[in-house]
């Protein structure tokens, strides 16, 4: 059990990421992709029920995607930076602990492996090899459940959240522009409904949540969206005629 513990803690490879940490980055690909679909699909909806002109619908589709790619990646900057400063506070003073009062780290990692459920003298011993294989590893692992080469890379963060937002805002855009006027609306409602199920799906079956739930829920949102710009875009259309 202790070597097991140990190898978590010490012996993965640099670079790899566990299967947790890894479907987190996918959720919130979804999720970007999901968020894009649904703004800017209601964007261009919207523009597109209120003028029949190309120009327009091309001009706010481009400023949907711009602007809500670098809402999205910048959003996710300031986030996952407040995430990494307080991983790199924690090292900071779980290295200061273990160098100036190792006795006491130690004793709040057997009170952790403790709680476990362990006897006192099973976590007397779980928690001395670890501490002698790699202190800092084994208190990072037990106590806050990250590695020290796990901190989060706001930069990376941000990049991930601003490509999925624009893959997801690629089909409103692509399906109003190059779909004949008469029909652009209702198929780039179409196109945008069922892509909102799809992602909604996905990203149910990731957080391991109720799948019919989750597509419900985020169709009937887009649903809603799509249908108040248009109504906007109507209303709009009608006065400026």
């Amino acid at each position: 059990m202790t070597t097991q513990l140990a190898k978590k803690g010490n012996d993965r490879p640099l670079g790899s990421r566990p299967l947790a940490e890894r479907l987190n980055w996918l959720r919130a690909g979804v999720l970007g992709a999901n968020d894009g679909i649904v703004s800017v699909a209601a964007t261009v909806v919207g523009v597109a029920a209120a003028t029949d002109a190309f120009v327009p619908v091309l001009l706010a589709g481009v400023a949907a995607v711009v602007a809500g790619a670098l809402s999205m990646a910048l959003g996710e900057y300031v986030s996952v930076s407040s995430a990494a400063d307080s991983q790199r506070t924690i090292i900071r003073r779980l290295r200061d602990e273990l160098r100036e009062r190792p006795e006491h780290a130690r004793d709040r990692l057997r009170e952790v492996v403790a709680a476990q459920g362990l006897s006192p003298a099973t976590a007397e011993l779980v928690s001395s090899e670890l501490s002698q294989r790699d202190a800092m590893a084994a208190h990072l692992s037990v106590e806050y459940h990250f590695a020290e080469d796990e901190v989060v890379s706001p930069g990376h963060a941000a990049l991930a959240s601003g490509i999925s937002f624009v893959a997801g805002a690629a089909l409103p855009v692509a399906t109003i522009l190059l779909t004949p006027v008469d029909w652009r609306i209702p198929v780039t409602f179409l196109a945008a409904v069922v892509a909102l199920g799809l992602t909604g799906g996905a990203g149910a079956r990731l957080g391991n949540s109720p799948v019919r739930r989750a597509v419900v829920r985020v169709v009937v949102g887009g649903i809603l969206a799509l249908a108040a710009t248009w109504l906007v875009g109507s209303l709009l259309g009608v006065g400026i005629a």
